[in-house]
């Protein structure tokens, strides 16, 4: 299971918690702020915070996390990098 990350848009840090099933928890300014799911590779969608129910419509906040979310690439971890280093 992929680990917890940080993502920035504009000013803002996002702690993201992948929780499986391309369902993640989004934290904001320290608090839990969202659960996001994804829909399709560009549309992202809120979950209700009672149901867990998909909330369908437009949100550019949400699309925007989406979309740095499916950015995010892992930083290789120290030992990996001199696994690596060692094949070269």
């Amino acid at each position: 299971m992929q680990e917890p990350f940080d993502i920035t848009i504009g000013e803002i840090d996002y702690a993201i918690f992948p929780e499986g099933n391309d369902t993640y928890v989004v934290f904001k300014d320290g608090r839990e702020y969202r659960h996001i799911l994804k829909d399709t590779e560009s549309q992202w969608l809120t979950l209700d915070p009672d149901t867990a129910l998909p909330l369908f419509g437009e949100d550019e906040e949400v699309n925007a996390i989406g979309k740095e979310i499916t950015n995010y690439v892992p930083e290789a971890e120290e030992g990996e990098e001199d696994d690596q280093e060692e094949e070269l």
